[in-house]
């Protein structure tokens, strides 16, 4: 069966941004080739997705990343389609058990912190891939928001790229 993946970077003390959203530490960490992100986006055929992380990835001034996948973004200022991505309203509980019934690889979701909120509050998520990143921002935007439901995991892998450790986790 499809699995929804949360495939995501933190700080140390677990942020995936600044405060202002700019995620520039990222590069200062020395990994190993691609820190495994080349097999990982071949074992996905969909990517989710907010609106601000869409837009920061337009801001990257290169061609959109996921060209091979069925990308979907929520937005409440949006909709329809662009030349990349489909925008989507709502809850993700919908969107996502359709897009699971149909054949194909899993979901990747990327971001950001309001998106993954709603994720965690309606147990969407299957398997958590966390590259730990070696800096301590001591603010910004936390991975996991406070106010969903306790769910128990189970560690499936650790891989180490130089200075970066990806922790695999599967829903018990």
């Amino acid at each position: 069966m499809k699995k929804t993946i949360l495939y995501i970077a933190m700080s140390l003390d677990g942020y995936i941004a600044r405060e202002n959203g700019d995620i520039d530490w990222l590069e200062a960490a020395e990994g190993e080739g691609d820190n495994g992100y080349g097999d990982f986006i071949k074992s996905v055929d969909t990517v989710v997705m907010g609106r601000k992380t869409y837009e920061q990835i337009l801001g990257f001034q290169m061609e959109f990343p996921y060209q091979e996948q069925d990308c979907y973004v929520f937005s409440s200022e949006r909709t329809g389609r662009d030349e990349n991505v489909q925008f989507v309203t709502g809850s993700p509980d919908s969107l996502i058990r359709k897009l699971k019934a149909k054949p194909g690889k899993d979901l990747w979701i990327a971001g950001g912190g309001e998106l993954i909120h709603h994720f965690m509050k309606e147990e969407l998520v299957d398997s958590f891939m966390i590259a730990v990143i070696p800096v301590l921002l001591g603010k910004g935007i936390p991975l996991f928001q406070s106010g969903f439901s306790e769910q128990a995991l189970r560690l499936e892998k650790v891989q180490t790229y130089k200075q970066i450790v990806v922790l695999s986790y599967e829903k018990k």
